[in-house]
């Protein structure tokens, strides 16, 4: 075959009586010739056809095969699976036993940066090749082929040509787990990637590699842990143009190769496949499944698993947990992007910011990555630098303190010199590359309160309290709710009885006063009773009455007595004001009188003639006849009360019944 490999079309179908995938025909191949037999494609039918496939109208497969060359490299196959009612086929073959019929249209090329193109072509062509319902009419996938030969043959190298999911959504998926996801990739660990959804998991996966600038292009090796055609053949630059990006990153050791020897990349790999993860010259490797069996043995073969569908991250090995974690800098660099996602998010177009500006925009942050990944390479340049010139201060760069390679966290740096693609950066590049790239962590710095403010706030949104407490917060108001009801039915019941009783006791009320008028109509009271209450009044008024008099008597009595000492002084004492004074005997007997008196002082200022005092002698007699009277009176008024007591009692059913 010649070196540049024409894109071919398969058809992929699940025979029914085989009970199966197969490869059912070849289209854009010379006649005879069955690139599964000579490449040893046994498991195409199996990539084509997704685990979970059936579930959805159309599915995406995205897998990698090995080309039989030399020498041998890898290919590229994307699936597009679609379903059909057997009923309307119009030419049903035999074999067709089923109630559905489910096929797949593969598309085979070399170059993984075509993928964008052709998914759109890929799907337009299998929905309308359906859409005819008669799967032996092929015209349409003989144009199609032709299309992508015409289209993608004179594709140009120097291109980039990002594919899979946008870098927008990476980072609004994973936030700070982003960076994590990408130091874990350079530490070249088992990478296990699990989604119902095969597309989606498959973007995310080329998404990733894509960070590091180049790489697609350079994944010849990824098919097959046994390839190792890059490392072997790749030259140490000689020359340097910094007004060129190219000639800048391969100067740079760019890209870092991950899928080297002992590296597998299957975007989705079937567990016809697991064989090839357990082989003990399999050391890394970055695959993806959607089948739930793989979850149950993740331990055997994950050194980090990245669920899609509950968005999880789980680092199995504690060295690659303590080497990912994310340092000062790296966490407020990556939180720095996330923010400027976050501030131009728009849910109806993730791809692109709402304000059309370039910061969060996906080159925006292409950039940065690529700028991190520079310093990254020159940081660990110089360290080793600083490690192998301790006795010579003056080789050292006077701008640049201390180890910067510890911006990147310690640990990390530790197990990257371990791995394949350091040992091959190590040997393919020049020791001073921090001459040409400064070597600084893009947020070096310690420490800060801003940091620390940021930190907590990531962490408190990243608990998702809102999610967590919904159910909650609906049942315990569900709860308030109905216990309120309760309550208020609880008081209205309440009320209810209360009012009840209150109702009952009026009606009691009510019969009883009835009862008394009646036995009050039937025994009419004597006329002596009648006129008694009136008796009692008139002496409780002549009682006070006399009272009053009484106290007013003794006052003017002493009002005399002191006249008639005045009257006796001398002449010369006769203009000298006096102020008159009841002795005790008088003040206490005004006190002890209920009505008000009338002063002395007052009586003499109306200047009107006073009676004359009655005896004291008299006055007792009188006080103790009223007292007496008094007495009587309040014995009548009783004994008047215990007869109509006794009248009513033995006329009061009720009370009888109490008796």
């Amino acid at each position: 075959m010649a070196d540049s490999y024409s894109p071919v079309v398969a058809v992929v179908d699940f025979h029914h009586q085989r009970y199966g995938p197969e490869v059912e025909r070849w289209v854009g191949v010379e006649e005879g010739y069955d690139p599964a037999i000579d490449n040893d494609w046994q498991l195409l039918p199996f990539l084509a056809l997704s685990d979970g496939a059936h579930a959805a109208t159309e599915d995406f497969s995205y897998f990698t095969l090995v080309l039989k060359s030399t020498p041998e490299r890898s290919l590229f196959g994307i699936s597009c699976t679609r379903q059909l009612d057997s009923r309307e086929l119009l030419n049903r073959p035999a074999d067709v036993t089923r109630s559905t019929v489910q096929k797949a249209v593969v598309v085979i090329t070399e170059n993984p940066q075509t993928f964008t193109a052709i998914r759109e072509k890929l799907s337009v062509v299998t929905k309308a090749w359906f859409a005819q319902k008669d799967f032996g009419d092929i015209e349409i996938l003989e144009r199609f082929q032709e299309s992508l030969n015409k289209g993608f043959g004179s594709q140009e190298d120097d291109r980039d040509l990002y594919f899979g999911l946008s870098m927008r959504e990476l980072i609004h998926q994973f936030k700070w787990q982003t960076l994590v996801l990408f130091k874990c990739l350079l530490l070249q660990p088992k990478m296990l990637f699990f989604g119902s959804n095969c597309e989606k998991m498959c973007l995310v996966q080329f998404s990733l590699i894509s960070l590091i600038p180049t790489l697609m292009r350079h994944l010849r090796d990824c098919a097959d842990p046994r390839m190792d055609y890059y490392a072997t053949h790749v030259e140490k630059p000689t020359s340097l143009k910094t007004s060129e990006r190219a000639s800048l990153l391969a100067y740079m050791g760019v890209p870092l190769q991950i899928f080297g020897k002992g590296s597998l990349f299957g975007p989705y790999t079937p567990l016809q496949q697991l064989d090839t993860l357990a082989d003990q010259h399999t050391k890394s490797y970055v695959v993806g499944s959607t089948n739930q069996l793989l979850l149950q043995q993740k331990d055997r073969y994950a050194d980090i698993l990245v669920n899609l569908d509950d968005n999880t991250i789980n680092i199995h090995s504690p060295s690659l947990r303590n080497a990912s974690a994310l340092s000062t800098a790296d966490r407020r660099w990556i939180d720095f992007l996330t923010q400027s996602v976050h501030d131009t998010w728009d849910e109806n177009i993730p791809s692109r910011p709402k304000d059309m500006g370039y910061a969060g925009s996906e080159e925006f942050i292409r950039l940065q990555f690529e700028e991190y990944l520079l310093s990254l390479l020159s940081a660990s340049k110089y360290s080793r630098f600083v490690s192998s010139h301790k006795g010579d201060p003056k080789a050292l760069l006077s701008e640049v303190e201390g180890d910067p390679a510890m911006e990147f966290g310690s640990e990390f740096m530790n197990q990257w010199s371990l791995t394949e693609n350091y040992a091959l950066f190590e040997r393919t590049t020049d020791s001073h590359l921090f001459d040409v790239v400064e070597p600084r962590h893009p947020c070096a710095g310690g420490l800060t309160i801003e940091d620390v403010q940021r930190r907590l706030a990531a962490q408190v949104s990243e608990l998702h309290l809102d999610e967590r407490w919904r159910g909650s917060k609906e049942a315990v108001g569900k709860h308030i709710s109905t216990g309120r009801e309760r309550v208020a039915g609880a008081i209205n019941t309440l009320w209810a009885d209360i009012e009840v009783m209150r109702e009952a006791q009026r009606k009691r009320v009510e019969e009883q006063k009835a009862a008394a008028a009646v036995a009050a109509a039937n025994n009419p009271p004597a006329p002596d009773e009648k006129s008694a209450p009136k008796v009692v009044q008139a002496q409780a008024s002549v009682q006070a009455a006399s009272s009053r008099a009484g106290a007013y008597l003794s006052s003017w009595g002493a009002w005399a007595s002191e006249k008639r000492k005045n009257w006796q002084k001398p002449e010369n004492n006769a203009a000298v004001p006096t102020t008159a004074t009841l002795p005790p005997t008088q003040i206490w007997e005004a006190e002890d009188s209920r009505p008000a008196v009338t002063t002395v002082s007052e009586l003499g200022r109306t200047g009107q003639a006073q009676p004359a005092p009655l005896p004291r002698d008299k006055v007792e007699t009188a006080n103790k006849a009223n007292k007496d009277e008094e007495e009587e009176e309040e014995d009548t008024q009783k004994t008047q009360q215990e007869d109509i007591a006794t009248q009513v009692a033995a006329e009061d059913p009720w009370v009888q019944e109490k008796i």
